[in-house]
């Protein structure tokens, strides 16, 4: 919302400073995001009437002018303007002035001077030299009445401020200069002084048929005739000022007026052509098939969910957003039919945005714009319209049409005077808010310290409580609100000793040479598809671009799309992790503090590995990460435990390549190569490696417990074992864990490694050799022999038993 300061201190003019002001505006909720001035700064500028216009005796396109500054003397001065004539009114730059920074960036000093041999005792300019926005070319043309002598900033009132204000949705009361100036009075206590205007008296009994079909779509429709009117008409000076200081560029006195009477009063208006509308008016939703051409030259497919101003041919304007091109003012129209309506804001809420397009009717319609005020502002934009572009004796006005059909409920909210105190954290009584709801204009009654305020038309964002309190507090002023630290119980909450916090995890993972990222939790289709096999991903209804539709049920596709980023501005070694939410779906899930029911929210933690294992180096040569290389930063993530890697099948990794991972008998994650065919898909010249875990596994760790350290010394013995190529080796050592653990003998067994695996000469084509070196060791006594024995050959049945194991001979 932009606005100058001038105008608005027509309306309520407090007794302060525009800095003051701004700051004011701004603490109160309307936050005053630039104050700049309407005009670079110049002196030396008045207004000049030009006397006589010569040809200049050495050159075609100059012209020697007797200017009138209102000094006593005619000034000479040479002028190349093409449009200089006899009579005009310009601004004229006297001897001495300085005009504001031209292309060099510096001040541009007026000197008496000689062009061509003619003396020129000033400069008569355009828009353009002194910094005002102005698309005619030569001199600044002004209106005939302009006081000659007068400095041309007191006239064109160039000593003014433009403020913009960024307002948030819930204001929209304030987009226009008479809320902005109701939020001001409230403030100062001011007086507030509204527009007035006198009412055109109807001369003509004319009405346009209009039938309001869809009152879910329209809750009030206004609207007159006017006739004989000359558009033509040139729009006075002080509304194209307010105009251009308001960020309009003016078109023509008609469509002036409208925008006019939209920034003044925050009322959209629309000017019909009348002897261009095919019978009557009728607002209805739109149909399938049907199309519209609008006033910016786009043509619009209609349907069910667009709401239309028609006529008896078809669809003429867009409900509440913008008019359409066939019933379009122009300087030849003579006849109009003036509309005010009051439209539904979420009938009009996504249908400019569904056309890619926004305009300043759909902006204050889909916030809300007041109901009761349809008849009035149309008196107001009449009586503009008749004084502009009116012919007297032949302008006729017809009565004002006023439909109602279904206007919102204007239900009381209460709001209680202990609960505005408490959450505001001021001692606040019933005195001050009945004061504080007078200022603000808001009806409302009082009974034991509750008060129930009904919400004026033109304010829509009153419906609870809460929203009461928050105007209570702006008008209070949040600088009075005292700055107190907060008073709680202050308890020391322990953290488990079994658990770590996700900052240890982040540590390490840095620790490990990888760097944290943050991905959005929104993802491409595809990468779900890709990644996780997920053909039914969990989508958003109104997700902030296309390629980010889906909630991610893995990071593999954020992770991939980091690595490509990075490749694309050549980085090759690249060590990456993420910890966040996956979003997946769970039917007994229910709704809780942290939960939503029907998803699940679990956290992971990701990495990926791609590139050199190293930075190159002399010490060590160059070669690129595996999957072991992975593997070991995950088992140090999860040490002192000791996690498990399984056969896995993954649509995103490859089939030889990848495990998943458990702890404790639980699987928690996966690791592995990613699968060549995503690697081709993605343009990665490398296989990265990388894995996700769950983040809740992860911080779980065990208690520390006291094991008695054994004095006496431990018996190393190794075993190598025939079995089928099949037998994976983490079941042969899962099988002597679990005889330790129920043969007393055995459990003297302390550490298990593999330490070589063989295939080849002296075995059958589907054999392979594990040799595995059991460390042995009682903390009682020393070891014997027979000990020693009977838990090997424990070990050997037990392999021989359920794996079908044999000594290597």
């Amino acid at each position: 919302m932009q606005f100058s300061e001038s105008w608005l201190r027509t309306m309520v003019d407090p007794n302060m400073t525009s800095d003051e002001l701004a700051h004011l505006l701004t603490m109160s909720g309307l936050e005053v995001e630039e104050v700049e001035p309407v005009a670079p700064p110049f002196t030396g500028v008045v207004v000049a009437e030009v006397r006589d216009v010569v040809k200049h005796p050495d050159a075609d396109r100059l012209r020697v002018c007797q200017v009138d500054a209102g000094t006593g003397t005619l000034l000479n001065i040479v002028c190349g303007a093409p449009n200089v004539r006899i009579g005009m009114k310009v601004a004229c730059a006297t001897v001495g002035a300085v005009l504001p920074p031209g292309a060099d960036g510096k001040p541009f000093n007026i000197k008496l001077g000689k062009l061509r041999g003619v003396e020129s005792q000033g400069m008569l300019c355009s828009a353009k030299e002194l910094g005002l926005p102005d698309e005619e070319d030569g001199l600044l043309d002004l209106p005939s009445d302009a006081p000659v002598g007068q400095n041309f900033r007191d006239y064109y009132q160039l000593n003014d401020l433009k403020f913009t204000i960024k307002l948030t949705p819930n204001k929209a009361d304030c987009l226009s200069v008479l809320g902005v100036a109701r939020e001001v009075s409230a403030l100062t206590g001011s007086q507030m002084k509204a527009p007035t205007y006198p009412v055109i008296t109807a001369t003509i009994a004319e009405v346009l048929p209009v039938k309001v079909s869809a009152p879910d779509l329209c809750g009030r429709f206004s609207g007159r005739v006017i006739r004989a009117l000359n558009a033509k008409a040139a729009t006075p000076q002080w509304m194209k000022q307010r105009l251009e200081r308001s960020g309009q560029r003016s078109i023509s006195a008609l469509v002036d007026i409208s925008n006019y009477v939209m920034l003044e009063l925050g009322r959209p208006t629309h000017v019909f052509d009348l002897d261009k509308i095919h019978g009557g008016l009728d607002i209805r939703w739109g149909k399938k098939g049907e199309s519209l051409k609008l006033l910016n030259g786009n043509t619009v497919e209609l349907d069910e969910w667009i709401g239309v101003v028609a006529d008896g041919k078809e669809a003429e304007a867009l409900a509440g957003i913008m008019g359409g091109d066939a019933t379009a003012v122009s300087l030849d129209t003579q006849n109009i039919y003036l509309e005010a309506a009051f439209w539904h804001p979420q009938a009009i809420q996504g249908r400019a945005r569904r056309f890619n397009f926004s305009t300043d009717a759909a902006h204050r319609f889909e916030r809300g714009v007041d109901f009761a005020t349809t008849v009035e502002h149309i008196e107001r934009i009449t009586s503009l319209i008749v004084e502009i572009c009116g012919v007297q004796g032949q302008t006729v006005v017809g009565p004002i049409d006023d439909h109602i059909v279904n206007l919102p409920k204007r239900e009381p909210v209460s709001v209680r005077t202990a609960r505005a105190a408490k959450v505001v954290g001021v001692a606040l009584d019933d005195a001050q808010i009945a004061d504080i709801f007078t200022r603000l204009g808001l009806t409302f009654a009082q009974q034991d310290g509750v008060f129930s305020v009904t919400p004026p038309s033109y304010r829509f964002d009153i419906e609870i409580e809460e929203d009461l309190i928050e105007e209570i507090a702006r008008v209070y002023g949040f600088e009075n609100i005292p700055a107190l630290p907060p008073i709680a119980a202050n308890t020391m909450r322990i953290a488990p000793e079994n658990t770590r916090s996700s900052f240890t995890i982040r540590r390490q993972l840095a620790d490990l040479d990888y760097q944290e990222v943050v991905n959005f939790s929104f993802v491409e289709q595809a990468w779900e598809a890709d990644f996780a096999g997920n053909a039914n991903p969990i989508k958003l209804l109104n997700p902030i671009a296309s390629q980010m539709s889906v909630m991610r049920s893995t990071m593999i596709g954020n992770l991939v799309a980091n690595v490509r980023y990075n490749l694309n501005r050549k980085v090759g070694r690249i060590r990456l992790f993420e910890i966040g939410a996956v979003y997946l779906r769970n039917n007994e899930s229910v709704d809780g503090p942290l939960s939503v029911a029907g998803f699940d929210q679990p956290k992971r933690v990701a990495a990926i590995a791609y590139g050199p294992a190293a930075d190159e180096q002399w010490g060590q040569p160059t070669r690129n990460v595996d999957y072991f290389d992975v593997k070991a930063d995950l088992e140090a993530l999860f040490a002192p435990k000791k996690p498990v890697f399984a056969c896995l099948a993954h649509p995103a990794l490859h089939p030889g390549r990848s495990a998943s991972v458990l702890v404790d008998g639980v699987e928690v994650g996966f690791i592995g190569e990613l699968h060549p065919r995503w690697q081709q898909k993605y343009d990665l010249p490398l296989a990265p490696v990388l894995f996700e875990v769950d983040a809740t596994a992860l911080q779980r760790v065990d208690v520390p417990a006291y094991k008695e350290i054994s004095k006496f010394p431990a018996v190393t013995r190794d075993l190598a074992l025939v079995v089928k190529q099949d037998v994976q080796m983490q079941t042969l050592i899962d099988s002597f864990i679990v005889e330790k653990k129920s043969n007393p003998a055995c459990n003297i067994l302390q550490v298990i490694v593999l330490f070589d695996e063989y295939r080849g000469k002296g075995l059958e084509q589907d054999e392979k050799s594990l040799a595995f070196r059991f460390t042995l060791q009682d903390t009682q006594s020393t070891l014997q022999d027979d000990q020693v024995d009977a838990a090997m050959a424990a070990f050997v049945a037990v392999a021989g038993k359920h794996h079908g194991a044999r000594l290597r001979a």
